[in-house]
């Protein structure tokens, strides 16, 4: 396993890699040769991990030729997002991750993710909070950009008051990205300490993200609606 890209050294290149414990975990042993650009910073709440070890369960499928429902029955060895980056389409996550129901196409949006290059872990958060969860929020169709974000603001976010008791910054994330022109919502997302910002499209997105402070990383585009089913003729 290779690595580079901006966040390379903020993960871990041997055993403990994600890639390569997903790479060990398909079992056939042929081998590859992998490499791994690390574009998105740890421990931010947006599935970065998870979606690199989804990646690679993806390729070697391909590459060693194997049943996609071995990847499938990996996934979850290897994190509660993995099942859902792995089918790599809009869906809610139940459970521990494990139960995934589908959702019905998201509108075509733009969106802003922020972090303020604070690493957050998970089990911190989790460790942090207090009280019982919300009811789940049942997904329905979603006419326009507006109509979504009104949903994530009905739905909230059950760890953000702890996420931000233990990273308080998130706090300035969510009034800066709420008060960019053009934002419908703005919520964290997952455990923080990344938050993230509806708009009406990628252009405006894009325009909103440069706005925000240097010193942050942050990321502005299109959100994409669909996406793809693991399949080994992919």
């Amino acid at each position: 396993l290779a690595l580079d890209g901006p966040f390379a050294d903020a993960v871990p290149g041997g055993e403990d890699n994600l890639v390569l414990r997903a790479a060990r975990a398909l079992g056939n042993g042929a081998g590859a040769a992998l490499r791994l650009t690390k574009n998105l910073p740890p421990a931010s709440g947006i599935g970065g991990g998870s979606s690199d070890a989804a990646a690679a369960l993806r390729v070697l499928t391909r590459l060693w030729e194997l049943d996609p429902a071995i990847a499938e029955a990996v996934a979850p060895t290897l994190g509660a997002d993995v099942p859902a980056c792995l089918r790599a389409l809009p869906c809610r996550m139940r459970g521990v991750g494990d139960v995934l129901d589908p959702v019905p196409k998201l509108p075509d949006c733009g969106i802003v993710l922020a972090n303020p290059g604070i690493p957050l872990e998970t089990g911190r958060v989790f460790a942090a909070r207090r009280g019982a969860f919300s009811k789940p929020f049942p997904p329905r169709g979603w006419a326009d950009a507006a109509a979504l974000a009104a949903d994530i603001e009905a739905a909230g976010n059950d760890l953000q008051a702890a996420a931000i008791g233990l990273c308080p910054v998130i706090e300035d994330g969510l009034l800066r990205l709420k008060a960019l022109p053009g934002a419908l919502c703005a919520a964290m997302s997952g455990s923080g300490a990344s938050c993230f910002a509806l708009f009406d499209s990628a252009a405006a997105a894009r325009e909103m993200a440069a706005r925000l402070p240097d010193a942050w990383w942050r990321w502005g585009g299109g959100l994409i609606p669909g996406g793809r089913r693991l399949d080994s003729r992919a």
